[in-house]
């Protein structure tokens, strides 16, 4: 196992995590430590299995083709040039001998051996990943909603969807299937990831001319008796309404009992095939936080203390997903695991960190959560925003103008303005590129290896 240290009269702050909190903490302490980081004095390295941050509140509308999905996704080594970006997987968290353990991209703790990266301050910023549940056939046929790929792989597969209904006009079981679309988990990733899709399906249907419509069954599936909670009952109940009134059928105290060869199986004990299943039931911290030895709740989330540290670890900061942050303005316990509180969090972080650094006492973090927004596919939305009630076409203006300006990068938000723009003009492409997931089969099979038919997805 290799080792990797800085010079010696250089402080290393390490950042474990290249998302909303990782990026942003990493963005403020180049700006800040500016002069140190030119001169040698700290270094700065950001570890994360991706070369980019994904700004999720845009992936529905990646999904549904009105955004470059290149566009919702900001390159770390562009917004970052003073920091070294690592792409790699952290597997251990050794904070009293101040070192984490990683294992390169593109290699296997079997291949090339793991490294060890030695620190005088971590940051801890590796996010969540999706909370999934022992539900027989979900890991084979489920996918998530939390990244750029995912967001892809739905829009193409929504289409390949609608293909296979047009292939088999006559196969009533196939069709059924094939237009059958099943989204579990009602908070903002299935709310929006579903009403993007349907609405892009919907407008798809006009290039196949043997799909109705009202063919297609969309489903939403959520363990608790209400929809958005993030917007509030009133809201939250406008939105059920507006879902049931394009014919999405919303099943609330419901729950997934079995999905195995996408025969999908519902607490009320109705049973259908779907081709589509979409996981979003909540989200659970980073595995790594479980590979270290920093102190966990309950929850398995990294306790932080109201000024970002680590509770009882020196020299040890938290903040995003992964960590239990106070809310010191009486909502809530802790604090929502959001983006609205993550880029807020990664700067008062940044801030105790030089803060540390130079002597000053540090400040704790205080936000009150300002209401929040969502959007429903093209024109349609829903907002509740200091107590202001939006739906309709205004909440879906407030939420394209409030997360773009969230954009990170100037670069970003005109090419995703540009977007916007053209998609005002022409049409959005209706186009499955499934083929990307198997790149090589044209190749093999030119190169003469038989050629398997695939099964649909």
């Amino acid at each position: 196992m290799s080792s990797e240290r800085t010079a010696d009269s250089a402080k290393h702050i390490v950042i474990v995590g290249g998302g909303y909190v990782g990026m942003y903490t990493a963005l403020r302490l180049q700006r800040k430590l500016r002069g140190e980081m030119r001169r040698g004095e700290v270094a700065v390295t950001v570890i994360d299995p991706q070369s980019y941050m994904t700004y999720q509140p845009f992936l529905p509308e990646a999904a549904a083709g009105n955004l470059e999905p290149r566009h919702v996704v900001a390159p770390l080594r562009r917004v970052l040039p003073r920091c070294r970006v690592v792409n790699g997987y952290v597997t251990k968290i050794d904070h009293a001998k101040r070192r984490v353990t990683l294992c390169p991209a593109g290699t296997t703790t079997a291949g090339v051996p793991e490294r060890n990266v030695y620190y005088d301050r971590l940051v801890v910023a590796a996010g969540s990943i999706s909370k999934t549940l022992p539900i027989p056939g979900l890991a084979e046929c489920g996918i998530g909603f939390k990244t750029i790929e995912e967001a892809i792989f739905l829009r193409n597969h929504v289409i390949h969807q609608l293909d296979i209904a047009e292939s088999n006009p006559d196969d009533e079981e196939v069709r059924r299937r094939a237009l059958t679309f099943v989204f579990v988990g009602a908070g903002f990733a299935g709310v929006e990831a579903m009403a993007e899709l349907e609405d892009m399906a919907r407008i798809a249907c006009r290039w196949y001319p043997h799909i109705d419509p009202a063919e297609m069954r969309w489903v939403m599936v959520e363990a608790t008796d209400r929809i958005l909670p993030e917007v509030g009952p009133e809201m939250g109940r406008w939105t059920e309404d507006a879902l049931r009134a394009r014919g999405i059928e919303v099943k609330l105290n419901t729950l997934l009992k079995s999905a195995q060869g996408r025969h999908i199986v519902l607490s009320d004990g109705e049973e259908f095939d779907a081709g589509t299943l979409v996981w979003t039931a909540g989200v659970k911290p980073h595995p790594v936080v479980q590979d270290s030895d920093l102190p966990l709740d309950e929850r398995g989330r990294i306790k932080a203390t109201a000024e970002l540290t680590v509770d009882g670890a020196e020299h040890a900061y938290t903040a995003g997903d992964n960590a239990a942050v106070p809310d010191l303005t009486d909502t809530g316990e802790f604090t929502a695991p959001n983006a609205q509180h993550a880029v807020r969090q990664a700067k008062r972080l940044a801030d105790n960190i030089v803060a540390d650094m130079r002597g000053r006492p540090r400040k704790p973090y205080r936000h009150a959560y300002v209401g929040s927004v969502a959007s429903l596919g093209l024109h349609k939305g829903v907002a509740n925003v200091y107590g202001m009630k939006l739906r309709g076409w205004p909440a879906w203006l407030m939420h394209r103008t409030y997360h773009l300006s969230r954009m990170p990068t100037v670069n970003r938000k005109f090419r995703i303005t540009a977007d916007w723009t053209l998609a005002m003009f022409f049409r959005r492409e209706m186009v499955s590129l499934g083929e990307l997931e198997r790149p090589h089969e044209e190749f093999e099979l030119a190169a003469g290896r038989p050629k398997e038919v695939p099964v649909p997805h």
